[in-house]
C-alpha cells in the first residue's frame, strides 16, 4: 500500500495491515480529506509530548482505509502547538481534539468547538497533565460547562445525571423536549477521568499490560490484547502461534459475554423481565466456565507481552457448552421476534440511518446495525483471523432492533469461530520473552472488540520503560451518534436507545 486517492504517501509498514506516515506541514488535512474520499474514518486522534526527545509536541490520528490503518503522526513546535481542525472532515474527531487540549495543550486551528471536555476544573486552566513539566497541584474550581441551550414556545429542558440510579459510571445527558418528544439532546462526559496516560509514563511493560486490560474492564482482552500487540511491535517480538489462536479465543469469550448481558438489559428495558433473567442466567454460566478454565470469569491478566498466561486445559468442555448455548440462545430469539410488546418498542426506535452513520463516524456494532460494513476480524485480520473466515454481522434498518439482531449474530458467530479455534488450536509453547531494546520504538495494536475498534499506541523510552501510551475506546466516535439516534423519540425510551448502544464512561476518560 502506498496511495491515498491519486496521491502516493510512501506508507511504511508498521505490522499486519498498519501503515505508518509522518506527514509533512500542511499535509495532515490533504491526508484526511483523501481518506474521507476513499469511504475511509477517523478511528483515533491524540497527541504527545515529545520535548524530552529532542522534539516539540506531536498529533496523531488513526485512520481506517480500505487496505488497513494509517497511523500519521504530525510534528508540531514547541511554542504554540497547533493542528488543522480535523472535525471539519471528520466529526467525529471533535470531542478527541477538546481532550488533546485539555491534557496537552495542543490546539486545533479553526475548531468550531473550543469547550473544555476533560478538565472538569480538576487542575489549573493553563496546566496540562499530560506534559512532562506538569507540576500543578489539584484544584476544584466551579465548572460551569456552557450546554448549548433550545429556546422557545413549549421547549423544556431535563438535565438528567451526571450521578445516575444503580452503580453506571456518571455522564450528564440534557434534554431539551416539546411534550415528552426530544428535540435535542447534549451529552457531557469525563466524569471519570483516572490519569491513567501519565500513569503508564516509566512503567514496566508487564505493569503496562495490567493497567491497559483495566481501562474499559468490559473490554479487557480487547485492550490488553491491542497494547500487547504494540508492544511485541516495538520490541520486534514473535509470539508463539498457540498464543495468538488463545487470544482470538479469549476475544471471542468476551464478545459472547457481553452480548449475553445486553441482550438480557434490552429485554429489561421493555419489561421483558424473563428475558432479563434468562440472558443473565446465561452469562452467569458462561463466567463461571470462563473462571473454571483460566482463572478469571472475566479472563483478566490473560494476556501478557509475548503471549497468554493461562493454556487451555479442557477444549471438550467449552465446545459443549458452545452447542447447548447457541441452542439456548435461538430459542429466546424466538421469543424476542414472537414477542409483540418488544418488537414493538424495539423496531423504529432510535434510528441512526447508514447515510448519517457513515457521515458521522459510527463504528462497532452499533456501526453495523447502520449498514457500515468494517470489521477488523474479516477485513484485516491478524493471526489466527486469516485462517478463520470471519461472517461479519450487518444491518440497515439502524434502529433499535437492528442492534439487537447483529448482538445475536454475533452471539452465533463467536461460537462458532470458538468451536472452529478449539478444532484447530496449535500446540507448542505459550509465551516468549521479548526482545530487549536499547532505543526509543514505537508500535500500535488494533483490536475489534465487542464494541468496535480498540487501538493502543506505545512508545517505549530507550531504558525499556513505557514513555507514552494512548489507548483509544470506540465509544469516543459513537456517544455522539447516541445524541441524534435519540431525536424525535420520546424521553422513557432514552434508556433503552442509551443501553442498545451500551458505550462506556470509562474507556474515553483517559
Amino acid at each position: 500500500m502506498s496511495k491515498i486517492g491519486d496521491q502516493d504517501w510512501n506508507l511504511e509498514p508498521a505490522g499486519r495491515h498498519i501503515w505508518r506516515l509522518r506527514p509533512a506541514p500542511g499535509q495532515l488535512g490533504a491526508l484526511a480529506q483523501a481518506v474521507k474520499d476513499e469511504g475511509g474514518q477517523l478511528v483515533a486522534l491524540w497527541g504527545s509530548d515529545d520535548r524530552h526527545l529532542a522534539g516539540g509536541y506531536a498529533l496523531h490520528a488513526a485512520f481506517m482505509t480500505a487496505t488497513g490503518l494509517v497511523w500519521a503522526s504530525l510534528a508540531l513546535p514547541a511554542a504554540s502547538p497547533a493542528y488543522p481542525d480535523l472535525a471539519a472532515i471528520f466529526p467525529q474527531a471533535d470531542r478527541m481534539q477538546r481532550a488533546t487540549y485539555d491534557l496537552l495543550g495542543i490546539r486545533a486551528e479553526g475548531a468550531v468547538d473550543q469547550r473544555k471536555w476533560l478538565r472538569h476544573g480538576a487542575w489549573p486552566a493553563d496546566s496540562f497533565p499530560l506534559r512532562r513539566d506538569f507540576a500543578a497541584e489539584p484544584v476544584r474550581e466551579l465548572d460551569a460547562y456552557p450546554f448549548i441551550r433550545v429556546e422557545g414556545e413549549g421547549v423544556h429542558e431535563i438535565p438528567v445525571g451526571p450521578i445516575h440510579a444503580g452503580t453506571i459510571e456518571p455522564g450528564h445527558f440534557r434534554f431539551s423536549i416539546i411534550g415528552d418528544r426530544v428535540l435535542r439532546l447534549e451529552q457531557r462526559l469525563g466524569y471519570t477521568h483516572k490519569g491513567i496516560e501519565k500513569r503508564f509514563e516509566g512503567m514496566d511493560l508487564d505493569t503496562g499490560a495490567r493497567l491497559a486490560g483495566r481501562v474499559s474492564g468490559d473490554s479487557h482482552i480487547a485492550y490488553a490484547w491491542a497494547y500487547c500487540m504494540a508492544v511485541e511491535a516495538a520490541t520486534g517480538a514473535q509470539v508463539p502461534e498457540r498464543a495468538l489462536w488463545l487470544r482470538a479465543l479469549f476475544l471471542e469469550m468476551e464478545r459472547v459475554a457481553n452480548h449475553l448481558g445486553d441482550l438480557g438489559y434490552l429485554g429489561n428495558d421493555v419489561a421483558l423481565a424473563f428475558g432479563f433473567n434468562q440472558f443473565w442466567k446465561l452469562k452467569e454460566e458462561w463466567l463461571r466456565l470462563s473462571a473454571r478454565l483460566f482463572g478469571h470469569r472475566y479472563l483478566f491478566d490473560c494476556i501478557v507481552p509475548g503471549g497468554v498466561a493461562a493454556d487451555l486445559v479442557d477444549a471438550a468442555e467449552l465446545a459443549g457448552f458452545c452447542l447447548d448455548l447457541a441452542d439456548e440462545v435461538r430459542a429466546l430469539k424466538t421469543i424476542y421476534d414472537e414477542h409483540a410488546g418488544l418488537q414493538d418498542r424495539f423496531a423504529n426506535t432510535g434510528i441512526c440511518k447508514p447515510s448519517l452513520a457513515a457521515q458521522l463516524g459510527l463504528g462497532g456494532l452499533a456501526g453495523r446495525a447502520s449498514a457500515q460494513a468494517w470489521d477488523a476480524r474479516a477485513q484485516f485480520p491478524q493471526v489466527p483471523y486469516d485462517e478463520l473466515d470471519v461472517n461479519m454481522a450487518t444491518h440497515r434498518r439502524g434502529d433499535v432492533l437492528a442492534r439487537a439482531e447483529v448482538r445475536f449474530a454475533e452471539v452465533y458467530e463467536s461460537l462458532r469461530l470458538i468451536r472452529d479455534i478449539l478444532r484447530r488450536l496449535p500446540d507448542g509453547a505459550i509465551h516468549a520473552p521479548l526482545t530487549a531494546i536499547s532505543t526509543v520504538s514505537e508500535g500500535l495494536g488494533w483490536v475489534e472488540s465487542w464494541r468496535g475498534e480498540v487501538v493502543v499506541a506505545v512508545r517505549i523510552g530507550a531504558d525499556g520503560t513505557l514513555d507514552r501510551v494512548h489507548p483509544h475506546d470506540p465509544s469516543w466516535q459513537n456517544w455522539p451518534l447516541l445524541e441524534i439516534g435519540v431525536l424525535g423519540n420520546i424521553v422513557p425510551d432514552f434508556p433503552l436507545i442509551n443501553k442498545s448502544f451500551n458505550l462506556s464512561y470509562s474507556g474515553p476518560d483517559l
